[in-house]
């Protein structure tokens, strides 16, 4: 079922291209809300989910944080600094068949995975 292209959709679709980093649903609508200041958050968040959904962006599920925006749409892998909470690609190859590796014994089908790392960012290192 293809959904109908809104000018909110559109616009926070963009905001995610642009912002070109692993952005919260509070930083898109912060930054759109810059030229649109009638934009509702509520709209903000409500088009991220349906652009995760048709899989126009990705969510990444951040345990302990916000969930995060990513406009790279392949399979790879995060890291996030454990102390300002900046979350960045990792270099490194994908892991082949990985869900088909998994031994499970209770019964579980897995579906799909998000794999973050832990880390201290550059910044924070430097301002240690």
């Amino acid at each position: 079922m293809n959904r109908r292209n809104t000018i909110q959709k559109d616009l926070v679709r963009r905001a995610v291209y642009e912002l070109k980093s692993h952005v919260t649903a509070d930083e898109v609508y912060e930054f759109i809300k810059e030229t649109h200041p009638n934009i509702g958050k509520g709209t903000v968040y409500r088009n991220l989910s349906l652009l995760a959904k048709e899989g126009d962006v990705r969510r990444v599920e951040i345990p302990d944080g916000p969930d995060r925006y990513d406009f790279t749409l392949n399979n790879h892998y995060h890291v996030r600094c454990v102390k300002c909470g900046n979350v960045s690609d990792v270099d490194m190859d994908i892991i082949p068949n990985v869900l088909e590796r998994i031994h499970d014994t209770h019964g579980t089908r897995f579906l799909s995975y998000d794999i973050t790392f832990k880390g201290i960012c550059k910044k924070c290192e430097h301002s240690a």
